[in-house]
């Protein structure tokens, strides 16, 4: 007797269908079609999964249904993951556990834009900090010692005048 991914693959080859075709037409990830018709349950973290996409895959491509979930059941029975129902004993939680329970009972309607607020006000705060700074700063700091003397000289000039200047008119 083939196992179900054997019958899978043999069905969809049969009907000249790709994995990507299965894919779109199911909205299950390749990834997941592959692990299926390879009989590799591991990508799965709970068995109604795996009992959903061979469900939905057998309907996509008219297998008999009833007939690939008993096959399906048996091979499940036989794995050691999947034999029994999930544990439903409660594992131990963490902080994570309690900030996103905490962040799940926010009303998000009312924090949501509450939140853009106050983000947008700390960004004028910062915009206007950085403003005033370009303000309040030496325009010409950067420029090397011959360019810029930022003390006045013994004549009381800022920039030394050409040797011939004697003959310029006067400075308005």
């Amino acid at each position: 007797m083939p196992s179900v991914a054997e019958q899978l693959r043999a069905s969809r080859e049969a009907r000249k269908l790709t994995i990507h075709q299965i894919a779109d037409a199911t909205k299950i990830k390749t990834e997941h079609i592959r692990a299926l018709e390879g009989g590799d349950y591991s990508p799965f973290s709970a068995p109604v999964y795996i009992r959903g996409y061979v469900k939905a895959i057998a309907k996509t491509l008219k297998m008999d249904v009833p007939a690939a979930m008993a096959d399906l059941e048996s091979e499940l029975a036989l794995t050691q993951n999947f034999s029994g129902p999930p544990s439903l004993v409660p594992r131990e939680k963490s902080i994570l556990d309690w900030v996103m329970l905490q962040i799940s009972r926010m009303q998000l309607q009312i924090i949501g834009p509450l939140i853009a607020i106050g983000v947008l006000i700390g960004l004028l705060f910062w915009a206007s900090s950085v403003y005033q700074r370009g303000q309040t700063r030496d325009p010409l700091a950067d420029l090397g010692q011959g360019l810029y003397q930022g003390q006045p000289t013994l004549d009381g000039q800022y920039l030394p005048l050409p040797p011939d200047a004697t003959n310029l008119p006067p400075a308005r």
